[in-house]
């Protein structure tokens, strides 16, 4: 079993920057595949970013250049720095990990881009 907590949202201007955490409790973080997801308000959830347990990364077209994922095994987390926000960046941000045989989420952290 994963518990996984998002922290490091808020309130911030268009162009602020934000650094988005996810702690992860339990055993083997370092098999685990972890992702950024967010959804807005009457929207699907999307992709944001995932970096896997070999360290691939991948980044949704909207924000490649802005946002960079990471993981730090030693600490069983993994971070989301976004940089240069935008108003359609405001939503719910949620932490997944998963592997073959297990999906978690976090309860996810609000992100408020707004003058």
């Amino acid at each position: 079993q994963v518990q996984l907590v998002e922290s490091g949202g808020g309130l911030v201007q268009p162009g602020g920057s934000l650094n988005l955490s996810c702690a992860a409790s339990g055993n083997g973080f370092t098999f685990y595949n972890m992702g950024w997801y967010r959804q807005a308000p009457g929207k699907q959830r999307e992709s944001v970013a995932s970096i896997s347990s070999g360290g691939s990364i991948n980044y949704a077209d909207s924000v490649k250049g802005r946002f960079t994922i990471s993981r730090d095994n030693a600490k069983n987390t993994v971070y989301l720095q976004m940089n240069t926000l935008k108003p359609e960046d405001t939503a719910v941000y949620v932490c997944n990990a998963h592997n073959w045989a297990r999906n978690y989420w976090g309860q996810g952290t609000q992100v408020a881009v707004s003058s």
